[in-house]
């Protein structure tokens, strides 16, 4: 752990650009970061905090295949989208880049070829997943499978939802594409990888000795179990048509990993943020007293502890992330958030049902944050939290405090006197230096819990200087006083105004669509910051005028969240009715048989050894078949669906007792298995399990 860091450099992870952002993205990463990087502004560090869209990978061109458009319109349709959710959310990124971007590009393609000059990867000959019928490699999220680790029927070829494994593609036990639905077969094709297994004495060392006090313990949890399982090379490349090109000759066709050039994107934002700001980015990435810290979703995790850093440390010159401080996952009323089955909220849609609320949101979700285990997002919950803590806890407070300044004073922050006429008590007692300085203390416990990256907590202590406040003015109860002791009244009302100077500063980085409205309330022009909070007991001076009243936060009706959990239901339904309309498109069962007509049939495993097509018929071919008792000529309707030239080789489930039939003129002997899948395309009723022969019965 860096101490008194001179700078910082923040980086929140690159959303992709193949949809919009949702609450989970907010909650797990992007509010996070921007109360770590408001904050230290607030303390007057040396701060830059830096993301971008993640324009590369299998993700954006699944959805370009899927819209039927160009990866370059996704990516520019999407990138749009989710700028403007970070603006409307008040995520306060010093720069917000492209990975498709020209200074990307080439700082990624500069990276990937000082390593490959210094003789840091492994040039490898490996047998990879290919889609014969898209004539396609299979690279990560092409292919999906069942996770080797957790069971999981869905998990994709780089990485498992479910329980967090990354994978390698060829991992996946009974694994078929995504784009056509075909269980893939094995093909040979070149690629550069990195030997983790070189950094290995170097990641125990870094990891496990060095942040095992400070780092969360889901993230060294994480870390720790894989170092242990053993760490192996990692391809860096991938046989894609979007992406960044491998510069390097021999590798004609070949694309940069997503997961190799996306972290490097923070540092080509840094680059582009100092092109445009006249400054330098090196000292942010190079100077050992520069604090970098990653804010994630815990599925990115083995990625920025392990994988990204080896690069860093292949390359020799960067600095090492300090922290690395990951959620773990939101979900949306008892279910995971899901983009594919709309299983979301967004943060677009959320404006357009709660505009200029974009504070309550962020209010709810830093609330409930996922940061040591996955947490669930409901309507109930966020209306409460609204409800029952900013409207009548902070937002009371403020509203009472405004309005009797303005009742009794015309707006004017009176003036404590010391004493009260005819020689009485005191007219600043015991209690009002008591509650001045709790309120001194607020500062250094709220900055406490951000320095541990302890966000839920460091909120409920800035809540709990509004009850501070609502405390101090039921015990004294002004508005009975101003009867018989106006000038009591004054120093109450001016120990009131303290605090709620110092919350228009301390809810900043929380709530800074509030902080600006209520400074503009108390009109304070600037802002103040924490120290001033921590040492001053005048943060508004008296003779200041204020301005009128006006609610901070309003009361979220029934109604409302009823619409929305409306909403929601309404997704259940559709998705259910997806699912039903799938299985009516499924041929209903045939009569029913005895077993006796089932034990008739005799079914031999057979290999196809020549495969041509029917002349002057476009649906047949005719199939040579070994069956282990002879070699055979079958006719098949399969010309449509698979070319001869992909089937010769593969393993068939065959028909062999049925009567043979001529089929223009040819004489077909039994007949080949076949079904459909889920999306209606013809497959194999395949027979390839090691140890059986041709010949083998099947019962």
């Amino acid at each position: 752990m860096i101490q008194n860091p001179k700078r910082y450099t923040i980086t929140a992870a690159l959303p992709y650009t193949n949809g919009p952002i949702h609450i989970g993205h907010l909650a797990g990463v992007y509010v996070p970061s921007d109360i770590y990087s408001r904050y230290l502004r607030l303390q007057g560090r040396d701060v830059l905090f830096v993301c971008g869209s993640d324009e590369h990978g299998v993700a954006i061109s699944m959805k370009a295949k899927k819209e039927g458009v160009s990866p370059q319109e996704i990516i520019d349709k999407y990138d749009g989208i989710i700028r403007k959710s970070f603006i409307d959310f008040g995520i306060s990124f010093d720069n917000y880049s492209r990975t498709s971007s020209k200074i990307h590009h080439d700082t990624a393609s500069e990276f990937f070829k000082k390593l490959y000059d210094k003789g840091d990867f492994i040039e490898q000959v490996t047998e990879q997943l290919y889609d014969a019928k898209a004539n396609q490699f299979l690279a990560d999220r092409f292919v999906i499978g069942t996770c080797p680790k957790c069971g999981h029927e869905e998990a994709y070829g780089d990485q498992c939802e479910k329980c967090g494994s990354t994978l390698n593609a060829t991992d996946l036990i009974n694994p078929k594409s995504t784009i056509t639905g075909e269980i893939p077969v094995m093909k040979s094709t070149k690629h550069w990888f990195l030997p983790l297994d070189r950094y290995d004495e170097f990641l125990r060392e870094w990891i496990l000795v060095g942040h095992k006090s400070d780092w969360k313990p889901n993230v060294y949890g994480q870390v720790k179990s894989w170092i242990d399982g053993g760490l192996e090379p990692r391809a860096v490349t991938r046989d894609l048509d979007w992406g960044i090109d491998v510069p390097v000759e021999g590798a004609e066709g070949k694309k940069l990993y997503v997961w190799f050039d996306a972290p490097i994107g923070y540092i080509s934002a840094s680059k582009e943020w100092a092109l445009r700001e006249g400054k330098e980015w090196e000292p942010y990435w190079k100077n050992e007293d520069t604090k970098l810290v990653h804010f994630i979703g815990k599925d990115n995790i083995v990625f920025h502890c392990i994988i990204f850093p080896a690069m860093l440390k292949a390359e020799g010159s960067y600095i090492l992330p300090d922290n690395v401080p990951a959620n773990e996952f939101l979900n949306l009323e008892g279910n995971k958030l899901s983009t594919s089955k709309n299983w979301a909220v967004w943060l677009h849609e959320y404006l357009e049902d709660f505009p200029n609320q974009q504070d309550v949101l962020r209010y709810a979700l830093t609330s409930n944050a996922p940061e040591t285990k996955d947490n669930d997002f409901t309507w109930k919950d966020f209306q409460a939290r609204n409800n029952n803590e900013l409207v009548a806890i902070f937002g009371n407070f403020i509203n009472r405090v405004v309005v009797l300044t303005n009742k009794y004073y015309e707006g004017i922050v009176p003036n404590p006197s010391p004493l009260t006429p005819e020689g009485g008590t005191l007219n600043v007692t015991d209690y009002d230096n008591e509650v001045l300085t709790e309120l001194k203390a607020y500062p250094a416990v709220i900055s406490s819990s951000i320095e541990r990256y302890r966000f839920r907590e460091a909120l409920g202590e800035l809540m709990n200087v509004a009850r501070l406040g609502n405390k101090y003015l039921a015990d004294e109860e002004p508005w009975k006083v101003i009867k018989d002791n106006p000038e009591r009244v004054q120093t109450q009302m001016y120990v009131a105004l303290q605090i709620a100077a110092a919350l228009s500063s301390l809810c900043e980085p929380f709530l800074p669509f509030t902080a600006i409205k209520l400074s503009r309330i108390l009109k304070i022009e600037s802002k103040i910051d924490w120290k001033t909070v921590s040492e001053t007991s005048e943060l508004i001076p008296s003779g200041h005028k204020i301005g009128e009243a006006e609610l901070l936060f309003a009361k979220i009706e029934d109604e409302e969240i009823q619409k929305q959990i409306d909403k929601l239901e309404a997704t259940k339904v559709a998705n259910k009715e997806e699912i039903a309309s799938s299985l009516a498109m499924t041929e209903p069962q045939k009569e029913t048989i005895q077993y006796e007509d089932f034990a008739k049939m005799d079914l031999r495993v057979g290999t196809i050894l020549e495969a041509e097509k029917m002349p002057k018929a476009n649906k047949l071919l005719i199939l040579k078949i070994d069956t282990g008792i002879d070699v055979r000529t079958i006719v098949s309707g399969i010309a449509e669906s698979f070319s001869p030239e992909e089937i010769v080789g593969k393993r068939v489930t065959v028909l062999v007792n049925l009567a043979p039939r001529n089929l223009r003129g040819v004489e077909s002997q039994g007949m080949i298995l076949m079904t459909t899948n889920a999306e209606g395309k013809l497959v194999f009723v395949n027979p390839d399990v090691d140890g059986v022969s041709n010949g083998e019965t099947i019962s």
